[in-house]
């Protein structure tokens, strides 16, 4: 999971906790370890490792929270290269809200279709994107969802595109 600071609370919390409860290892990738709290106060979730201590080959997808975080880490040029790195990887990338911000910094949403927070829109078309309003939408290893209403069909997501990968 990519976090930065003032992330949208439960787009950080409720995924991390849906992956760690079914068994998986996550690591919290951002600009400095230490504890980050959501911007509403409802979430605190560990950074445990920064961009230059985390390798993309490492991981088989990457959560993008939303909120405040993307517009913070899409200033560091360590985040947008960790991103573009990993989107140069084929492997799933999720996004929610602000999140698809990050993969536009990193120049990976040209003909993609996405859908993320409504007021992002012009910014994601102006990147490539196909921007459409759905609770989530897939488009090869990129999914996308727009709020925190949609948390439940992007985990499902989330754990289809993972089993994929490692099937039971």
């Amino acid at each position: 999971m990519v976090l930065g600071p003032k992330y949208q609370d439960e787009e950080g919390s409720v995924p991390l906790e849906f992956l760690r409860g079914r068994g998986a290892g996550v690591d919290v990738v951002g600009l400095e370890k230490g504890v980050l709290k959501g911007l509403h106060g409802r979430a605190a979730i560990e950074v445990e490792k920064t961009f230059d201590e985390a390798d993309p080959a490492d991981y088989d997808a990457m959560v993008l929270p939303g909120g405040r975080g993307p517009a913070h880490l899409r200033k560091n040029a360590e985040a947008v290269d960790f991103v573009k790195r990993f989107g140069e990887t084929g492997k799933t990338i999720a996004a929610i809200c602000h999140g698809p911000q990050m993969l536009a910094s990193a120049g990976l949403l040209e003909g993609r279709t996405i859908t993320g927070y409504r007021k992002i829109k012009g910014e994601m078309v102006e990147a490539g994107a196909d921007f459409r309003d759905g609770p989530v939408i897939v488009d090869a290893n990129l999914i996308t969802s727009r709020d925190p209403g949609d948390l439940p069909q992007f985990t499902a997501a989330l754990e289809k595109a993972l089993s994929d990968v490692h099937p039971s």
